[in-house]
């Protein structure tokens, strides 16, 4: 396999070179090939902009094929991709940009009403400092006929698409393979900050060779080939959809198709026009397909395989996936921006494997539980763990002990066959009148009951017990419950100290980037 970015790039274009890269909904078809010198002629224009080996290049927009190109243009340039949180507000995404010291950004033009070209600069000028690294900015057009952003920036260049196309039209393509071929397997390819759930985000740093060694084990573990066509919902910006859906592709030869923003009714007609094969998700986008009242109006016979995780993945849903779509293979996972992709079911295994389970290692990592009971924090070791955060070695230190486990913070299990079981994050656990209570388990029991499309679980301040759980919980559509019903549903299946004491139903749940419940900003709200 290949040890960088790049090089897979110029193999897939060789290798794949008339299948289709990227197919834009609506859009672009842009074939291997084409994507190839696409990217080297960009990657051309930036060295010619004075982007540096082992410069930072951030990348502020939703999933298109925009993102793609400039993505692997700045590896093909030797530079290292910092992705940006496209939920981020300005001042949010100046922390970002800021601390990685990027000298260029790929930005979003206007889209959903938001301009955060304008955002950043505003937030820029309030700030002053904290962009002095930055040199050019790259605004990429995602709405057609969206009035452009006033391009006007102190000492800063702003070009449009367009005018970026021109520079790559006239830069010397050399300049980019040059570059490419100096990039070593083990320098750095990215930074992905965590999404930040319980304290400020980390830069994760990666190197070539790791970013397409987990992307590789993932690939394998799902059977993906060049026929695959893979709607990646999950955003860019995060491993999920960067190093499990961009790169999976590159090393595979199938068929990006990007969505800029989730929405069930419209991925429900794209896997029936562009015949996807591939749909992979937090628990929350299967969930929002089984229960939209225009499923059966959808031909969805061409998915295959769904992955899943992210999340507490409930035994029920698993069994509807299995039972009421058309998947033939269902797989659970579990990763963390640390390390990827950790563990993964294997098409195979048995379905209640698949269900209580996230699988076995992969990626070369060793896994191991710490603590003398049955279950206790997971910790990690292998080649692919994170280089460290950036520029900060004391949490860094505190992540990655000096035997080389990294400390997940999350609460698992593992069988004599090696199948992990992730119980719960560390930090989720509360305790009542003594005991231990872990929100998975309240959250499997809920999503038994009959009209609950959705809970979180949270510990809250009780004068008596210390603690006590408090449910969120989100109704099926068409149905009612009430909180006594919810309660003495609990009683029967669950030990009193585990039973909530309070219920509150929503229509949504805050959630971080993966799809995960942000259950800090539910702790927060609820006093």
């Amino acid at each position: 396999m290949e040890l960088t970015i790049p090089a897979a790039l110029a193999r897939a274009a060789s290798e794949f070179a008339d299948n289709l890269a990227i197919a834009e909904p609506g859009g672009q078809r842009i074939t291997y090939r084409d994507l190839h010198d696409r990217v080297c002629s960009v990657a051309a224009a930036l060295v010619s902009a004075g982007v540096e080996a082992g410069d930072r290049v951030a990348i502020w927009s939703p999933n298109s094929p925009h993102w793609v190109i400039a993505a692997l243009a700045a590896q093909t340039a030797g530079a290292t991709l910092v992705p940006v949180n496209t939920r981020f507000t300005g001042a949010e995404a100046i922390d970002v940009i800021g601390r990685s010291r990027a000298v260029a950004l790929f930005v979003a033009g206007p889209f959903l009403g938001v301009d955060r070209l304008i955002a950043l600069r505003d937030a820029s000028l309030a700030d002053p400092g904290r962009l002095d690294a930055l040199r050019f900015i790259v605004s990429i057009p995602i709405e057609a006929g969206a009035t452009p952003s006033d391009p006007r920036w102190p000492s800063v260049t702003v070009l449009g698409w367009p005018e970026l196309m021109v520079r790559a039209a006239t830069a010397p393509t050399a300049l980019a393979t040059e570059r490419a071929a100096a990039i070593n397997a083990d320098d750095v390819s990215d930074i992905l900050f965590t999404s930040g759930t319980t304290g400020r985000s980390k830069g994760a740093m990666s190197s070539h060779r790791q970013a397409l060694a987990v992307a590789a084990a993932w690939a394998e573990c799902g059977e993906v080939g060049h026929a695959d066509r893979y709607l990646v919902v999950n955003p860019f910006f995060h491993s999920f959809g960067y190093k499990a859906g961009i790169l999976v592709c590159l090393l595979t030869g199938a068929t990006i198709v990007p969505q800029l923003v989730y929405d069930p009714e419209q991925t429900m007609r794209l896997i029936e026009a562009e015949r996807i094969t591939i749909l992979p998700g937090a628990p929350t986008i299967y969930q929002t397909i089984l229960d939209h009242p225009t499923r059966d109006s959808c031909d969805l016979s061409s998915l295959r395989l769904a992955v899943t995780g992210a999340a507490v993945v409930p035994v029920a849903l698993v069994e509807r996936m299995q039972t009421e779509l058309s998947f033939d293979t269902v797989l659970t996972a579990y990763g963390l921006t640390e390390a990827v992709v950790v563990t993964m079911c294997r098409p195979g295994d048995p379905p209640r494997t698949v269900a209580t389970t996230s699988g076995r290692a992969t990626a070369g990592f060793e896994i191991s539980v710490a603590g003398n009971g049955d279950a206790g924090e997971i910790l990690l070791r292998g080649p692919n763990v994170m280089l460290g955060y950036l520029d900060d070695p004391a949490a860094t230190k505190e992540a990655v002990d000096e035997n080389g486990w990294l400390h997940t913070g999350d609460v698992g299990r593992l069988d004599v066959e090696g199948y992990l079981t992730i119980t719960d994050r560390l930090k989720d656990m509360y305790i009542c009148g003594g005991f231990n209570v872990y929100p998975a388990e309240v959250e499997q029991v809920l999503a038994r009951l009959t009209g609950v499309a959705e809970s979180a679980v949270i510990g809250v301040p009780d004068a008596r017990l210390g603690e006590v759980g408090k449910a969120f919980i989100i109704p099926r559509p068409g149905q009612r419950l009430d909180a006594a019903d919810v309660l003495a549903y609990c009683r029967e299946r669950l030990a009193n100290f585990k039973v909530p004491r309070q219920v509150e139903f929503r229509a949504e749940l805050p959630r971080n980037p993966s799809g995960k419940p942000l259950k800090r900003l539910l702790r927060e709200e609820s006093g």
